[in-house]
């Protein structure tokens, strides 16, 4: 759509400036000007106007000068657009064919201001001039100000009018649907038979949320232009409608390369084996021009990933010739959605070694991540977003400074930069950094303060989350505030808080009472929770997550019968969904054993066993010598397995030493008859991690580990007498919380968790 803008306006003034020439020369030099631009050699088309201008400003045609700007435009010089600007300012203010160019130079460089400010002085604004400010009122998220515009034109033409549709589509506001209504039933009836019309007026429904005008206006047509199926696709998408959108590219004969990548999009979304099966019957059948296409490329990796195939998506990425951002992009989001944030970082380190930086090429160096300011910004802020990402998923805090040092300081005052800073801080163990960020911030929004608060919960500062959400300016608190908030005094004990901040919940939805719910749970207030998941019964159907979090308490607090009551009642409520039943069935077997039924314990083990159902891997990550190693339970994979091993017998061994009596009660899986208590008591993964700290007569002063699973009690309780015997503060983050084990054999969470 915008290249359908664009060409229309060029055509505009291709024909303006080439009616204003006034000689032979000025064509001649016209023509070639616009044979550089159409090659984007644009730096050529702003040396030729250099020579030609010199001494001929005053006889340079407009035609010329609007190739100079579509130059400046292209390569985002406003510098150069400038000197254009002064040297042809005496004849801006009566000019309706270079304004326009000059205007949208402006915009597209986001400097408003001076747009505004030329605009403004035109003594005559016509359709093109306000074409160009619309244009770019949306281009710098000014949508609002676009829409204000449109009705101050008399007669608006075609494109006048799509504008006003992309930018009411970018509005989202019930103003701006009303808005498109009222337009959509003035404009002239032969608009309403333009593909173009019809594809942004569907944008702007499905954008604005209204799904039946949308379809609407896509069934009344007799023609659909692919560009219309592409809109109502991308509605679907974007109103979480992904099946429909799947469901009508099975309608299109001969899909385009939007087509396809809006489909792989949809199949993302849904993420499941059977949109998996669909990507690859269609990735095999669409013509092999497409898998040049960045956008279907990098679409197709996005699927991929989210559909959980890593293999393929790899194949993909390493099959294309020329790599793009966004496939980096895709490539570290999808490897930060498969828990495997490491390989994040390592795609991240390589990009400086792939085409994008020939270092002996002088033509085509290209330092990817160090680009100013340009087309290439935002690219390459989605970089250093997916790497912060995986930087708070691995969790540890030196990586994290390392990484921080790199990122250009014109990017640290960018907006997401900031808010995914203060989330990786938090995770990391550095809540004065978080905060630091959040004070230079110039108007947080609603993720800085809620990333904030997690950031407190995380650490266990249930009372500063508390006092730092008190001080939340009220419109910005969403869902996901009250959520972190509630989980941030769920583990530091703070019920009475919780309650307050609950009852004073407007609307509540499921994961807000599931979040209080949990928190009642751990403060062994059982009945009070029942209570609040049955009032929610009432008017909703039986949550899976509400149960989970009641028999999570009940685990914690060794409830035996209420975890029987809770298992056998999601049984009956939830017979298919077996993932739930899972995790259900291994807390209760880890409540028997804990309460100290061994007997009943092992029986389900036993039944899980035999029903071939697999918990969770646990997997621990931690930092040893600026490399990331990662740990599964009984992990031999290593190079220095066998010695890992031999130093966590030794461990164990110093801890029995020291008095310390154990069972092998945590284990999932039934005990084997030649295992022993020293063998099981280093099969853990974090216990593996720390072991690794220790080979080879290391003395860590610091150990930081990072659980995708929360730690078991034992495990807690090993490492805080590894603590104090090693003499070495040991901070584990798990699924809940970030535990600071202190070397007098403490632990931060004061056993509350």
């Amino acid at each position: 759509m915008s290249n359908i803008l664009i060409n229309n306006y060029l055509r505009f003034v291709i024909l303006a400036g080439r009616r204003l020439a006034s000689t032979e020369n000025n064509v001649d030099i016209g023509g070639r000007m616009k044979m550089l631009n159409d090659n984007k050699q644009h730096r050529k088309v702003l040396e030729l106007f250099d020579a030609f201008n010199e001494k001929n400003i005053d006889k340079c045609s407009n035609w010329i000068i609007i190739q100079a700007l579509k130059a400046c435009t292209q390569i985002c010089d406003v510098q150069y657009g400038l000197k254009i600007h002064n040297l042809i300012s005496s004849r801006l203010k009566h000019d309706p064919y270079v304004l326009p160019s000059l205007i949208h130079l402006y915009m597209q460089c986001s400097d408003v201001n001076r747009a505004e400010s030329l605009f403004n002085t035109s003594t005559k604004k016509t359709l093109p001039i306000y074409g160009a400010m619309m244009k770019g009122y949306i281009k710098n998220n000014l949508a609002n100000k676009a829409a204000n515009l449109f009705k101050d034109i008399q007669n608006p033409d075609l494109i006048s009018i799509i504008l006003l549709f992309n930018a009411c589509a970018q509005l989202r506001t019930h103003e701006a649907l009303n808005l498109v209504k009222i337009v959509s039933s003035k404009v002239p009836q032969g608009f309403h038979s333009n593909p173009y019309v019809l594809t942004s007026l569907i944008d702007a429904f499905m954008k604005c949320g209204d799904i039946k005008s949308a379809q609407s206006v896509f069934h009344a047509s007799t023609q659909k232009a692919l560009s219309m199926y592409g809109a109502m696709m991308k509605g679907y998408l974007v109103n979480n409608m992904p099946n429909k959108a799947i469901t009508l590219f099975k309608e299109i004969h001969d899909p385009d390369k939007v087509i396809v990548t809006l489909f792989f999009n949809a199949c993302a979304q849904l993420g499941t084996d059977k949109e998996l099966d669909l990507i690859k019957i269609v990735s095999s059948n669409i013509s092999k021009s497409f898998h040049s296409s960045p956008y279907v490329v990098t679409s197709l990796i996005d699927a991929f990933m989210k559909c959980g195939d890593m293999k393929n998506a790899q194949a993909v990425f390493q099959a294309s010739t020329k790599k793009t951002l966004s496939m980096y992009a895709a490539m570290m989001a999808g490897f930060n959605k498969n828990e495997l944030a490491e390989k994040a970082v390592d795609i991240f380190n390589g990009i400086h070694h792939d085409e994008f930086y020939r270092k002996n090429d002088t033509k085509n160096e290209f330092n990817l991540l160090s680009k100013m300011k340009n087309d290439c910004a935002d690219g390459n802020i989605i970089i250093y977003l997916c790497m912060i990402k995986a930087l708070a998923k691995i969790g540890m805090l030196e990586t994290a400074k390392s990484f921080v040092q790199r990122i250009p300081s014109f990017f640290l005052v960018d907006r997401r930069i900031q808010n995914a800073l203060i989330d990786m801080w938090g995770k990391v163990d550095s809540v004065d950094e978080a905060k630091r960020i959040f004070r230079i911030m110039s108007q947080p929004d609603h993720i800085g303060y809620t990333a904030m608060i997690n950031s407190y919960g995380l650490n266990g500062m249930g009372v500063e989350a508390v006092e730092f959400y008190r001080q939340m300016p009220k419109e910005l608190i969403h869902e996901s505030t009250y959520v972190c908030v509630l989980n941030a005094c769920s583990h530091s004990g703070l019920v009475a808080e919780a309650r307050l901040i609950f009852n004073n919940i407007q609307t509540k939805t499921e994961i807000i009472y599931t979040t209080m719910i949990d928190c009642l749970s751990r403060a062994v207030a059982f009945d009070e929770a029942r209570e609040l998941m049955e009032k929610f019964e009432r008017d909703h159907p039986p949550s899976v997550v509400m149960h989970t979090a009641l028999l999570s308490g009940a685990r914690n607090n060794k409830n035996s019968k209420l975890s029987q009551d809770v298992v056998d009642r999601m049984k009956k409520l939830f017979p298919d969904l077996k993932s739930s039943l899972l995790t259900a069935s291994i807390l209760l077997a880890n409540v028997y054993a804990s309460s100290g039924d061994i007997e009943k314990s092992t029986d389900i083990k036993m039944e899980l066993h035999k029903s071939g159902a697999k918990k969770q891997i646990g997997v621990t990550m931690t930092d040893i010598d600026g490399k990331i190693w990662r740990f599964r339970a009984h992990d031999q994979s290593h190079a220095e397995s066998a010695e890992i091993h031999e130093q966590a017998d030794r461990m164990s061994k110093r801890i029995i030493e020291h008095g310390h009596k154990y069972d092998a009660s945590w284990v999932v899986r039934p005990v084997e008859p030649d295992e022993t208590i020293e063998t099981l008591l280093c099969g853990h993964s974090e216990r593996l991690a720390m072991a690794a700290h220790f080979i080879r007569n290391r003395k860590p002063k610091r150990i930081q580990m990072t659980k995708n699973l929360r730690i078991c009690g034992d495990c807690h309780q090993v490492t805080k007498l590894v603590a104090l015997i090693y003499q070495c503060e040991i901070v584990v983050r798990d699924a809940n919380r970030i535990h600071h084990f202190h070397m007098n054999g403490q632990c931060s969470c004061q056993d509350y968790f």
